[in-house]
């Protein structure tokens, strides 16, 4: 499995990858049976895989003189100031502030307010961390005209999976008429000051995902089975969201299997982004559209849709076949060709190696 270096490294990244949000997998049980406000819960669950990357580097990388510790420190506050919150929000769930759309949690406010000024601070401290120690631990952009075709190619195939999707149940005027709407267009218009507010919480996975884990495992497992797994990995790390927050607890299942296809198949694309690129910003921003693209489309422009959301095993089907012909079909593109990692691959290996 690597060295014993190594394998100390996975041991903190999984204990605070996975045991942070499963531990507070028990406030947002609570929370969902008082019908609190659990908003702060995946924002903040999106920070911990870049915790756990920073924490295993820092703990056994000590005297690595081209470590960002800054950017790493600062990185870490942040994620503890949100972690603070977000358990507050359901231990003091009658601390709000009342507007004229209802009342909000005190804290669940403050989580989107720590991680705007928190990943600024966190940007001033990258760049100053100069291009060595960006270059070093994988946060350098590269690769900029393969960066754009991969975002732009990730768009393309978004909004035609969600056309096809629509016309297939009926629905192709109804997404014709919100893509077509003044509302779309100015979310849309908005979306770069949005991605620079809340890029944080996208890098939190991305860095634990596609830079540490998807090397880590390409390097054990092959770079097709390697990825497979780690969309597995990534799904499952969903469970208490799936359980508690996009869904009622009686449709926990359903929707954690849905979620393993949705990580797998993009996972796919993801890692081909990645590995094409050797840019960690390509996933962040294909991660951020994903996630924020979907407020679009449904024509709610808000956050509230991902929450208590349908799903019924009858979805199951049609997501397997879309998912993975649209996204899943690029395992068998050149990135992911052969059962060792490539010479392209060994170079972001070397991050993780003491």
């Amino acid at each position: 499995m690597g060295s014993k270096t190594e394998k100390r490294q996975l041991k903190i990244f999984i204990g605070i990858a996975y045991g942070i949000p499963y531990l507070l997998g028990l406030l947002m049980w609570y929370g969902s049976m008082k019908q609190m406000d659990l908003s702060a819960f995946p924002v903040t669950q999106m920070l911990y895989p870049a915790m756990g990357v920073m924490f295993a580097f820092l703990l056994t990388r000590r005297e690595d003189k081209e470590m960002p510790r800054a950017f790493y420190i600062c990185f870490i506050l942040m994620t503890a100031l949100s972690i603070v919150c977000t358990a507050l929000s359901v231990l003091l769930p009658d601390v709000v502030i009342t507007t004229d759309y209802g009342s909000v949690s005190v804290f669940c406010m403050a989580v989107q307010y720590i991680l705007a000024a928190g990943g600024l601070i966190c940007l001033i401290c990258l760049i100053a961390a100069g291009k060595k120690k960006r270059e070093a631990y994988g946060v350098k952009g590269k690769n900029w005209m393969a960066s754009v075709g991969c975002v732009v190619l990730f768009v393309v195939l978004y909004f035609f999976r969600v056309a096809a999707y629509n016309g297939l149940s009926g629905q192709l005027e109804n997404f014709i008429s919100v893509m077509l709407s003044a509302e779309a267009w100015i979310y849309l218009a908005i979306m770069p000051l949005n991605f620079l507010l809340g890029y944080a919480a996208f890098f939190g996975e991305e860095y634990g995902w596609r830079y540490y884990l998807q090397p880590f495992l390409q390097k054990k497992f092959g770079l097709r089975k390697g990825v497979l797994i780690l969309g597995v990995v990534w799904g499952l790390w969903h469970l208490p969201l799936d359980f508690f927050y996009y869904v009622t607890p009686d449709k926990g299942v359903v929707m954690t299997v849905n979620q393993i296809i949705n990580c797998v198949t993009l996972g796919i694309f993801l890692g081909y982004a990645y590995m094409k690129t050797e840019n960690i910003w390509v996933p962040v921003m294909i991660h951020f559209l994903n996630n924020n693209l979907v407020l679009v489309v449904s024509g709610a422009f808000s956050a509230d849709v991902l929450e208590n959301q349908s799903v019924s095993w009858l979805d199951i089907p049609l997501a397997l076949v879309m998912n993975g012909l649209i996204f899943g079909l690029f395992i068998f593109a050149k990135q992911y060709r052969g059962k060792e990692a490539s010479h392209k691959a060994e170079g972001l290996l070397r991050p993780i190696h003491s």
